[in-house]
């Protein structure tokens, strides 16, 4: 399945002039560590599947749902039995302003099972199930529902995610709202929990209770996890400095941004870019 492997990095092997993959897999081997600049959606149809990202070990049963974020690093062990494996190039979602809303689903490994809702693993394995139907059928417009499946996909994690969080106060969703939009819109900045719960009007300590609740990880990896994703987009530019893409994405320290960088991506900064420079050489040769 993986056709081009440079060290750990994979460049996802698109049809031209498409941005999305599936695969109907049936192989019985093991694919070694990896990552690459596409989302990747994975649900056993026959036997359970096993992925391990980021050092996580993810056991899938039958029609379990796992979503695997663009540049995460996983492994899929060998095993018999059949699933879907689907991969959707990253940058129609991750430009997108419009979309900031749904980066924290996007942010780490997320496994949809019966026990994490079993109505919502039943709702996204018939979208699931749809895009698959819309691949095989493959026509000048359907790369453009099969996107509008996928955000439908993650909007509807999204609305599970914040109907979880059950607080008295009403107009608590709302203003938590404002502080995700609000992180969005100034991650470059100097932004510290303590500004974020005096905003929220919250103590500390239970603002931070909140925010692990409310996206499923800390203040300080929502942050990081978002200027790391605007950091990549920079270093796509020859002309733009390590150092320079550090600075303008809230970073003091190289120290820091090669630390945090190499922690959530698998590799320096500098080697990202190394292996983007190979990867579009390759593609236009």
């Amino acid at each position: 399945m993986i056709v081009h492997l440079d060290g750990d990095f994979e460049t996802v092997d698109y049809t031209e002039n498409r941005s999305v993959l599936i695969y109907d897999n049936v192989e019985n081997e093991e694919y070694p560590v990896h990552w690459h600049n596409a989302i990747e959606i994975i649900m056993p149809l026959t036997n359970p599947f096993t992925a391990v990202c980021d050092g996580k070990v993810f056991d899938l049963k039958e029609r379990d749902i796992l979503i695997i974020p663009a540049g995460t690093l996983h492994t899929l062990k060998a095993q018999p039995g059949r699933r879907l494996i689907m991969l959707f190039d990253n940058r129609s979602i991750s430009t997108n302003p419009a979309l900031y809303d749904l980066y924290s689903v996007l942010k780490s490994p997320l496994l949809i099972n019966d026990e994490f809702d079993e109505e919502l693993r039943s709702s996204l394995g018939n979208l699931i199930k749809e895009i698959y139907t819309l691949y095989s059928n493959f026509s000048v417009v359907t790369e453009v529902y099969i996107y509008i499946k996928l955000l439908t996909l993650l909007a509807r994690i999204k609305e599970n995610q914040i109907n979880a969080v059950k607080y008295d106060d009403e107009k608590y969703l709302e203003k938590f709202g404002t502080i995700i939009k609000y992180i969005e819109q100034n991650y470059m900045y100097n932004i510290t929990l303590d500004d974020l719960a005096k905003m929220a009007g919250y103590s500390k300590y239970h603002f931070s209770r909140i925010f692990k609740k409310y996206s499923r990880t800390t203040f300080i990896s929502f942050l990081n996890h978002r200027r790391i994703k605007a950091a990549e987009m920079l270093l796509l530019d020859e002309n733009i400095s390590v150092t320079e893409a550090a600075m303008q994405v809230g970073f003091s320290s190289l120290t820091t941004f090669n630390r945090v960088f190499r922690e959530i991506k698998g590799c320096t900064p500098t080697e990202f870019r190394k292996l983007y420079k190979i990867t579009n050489v390759s593609e236009g040769a």
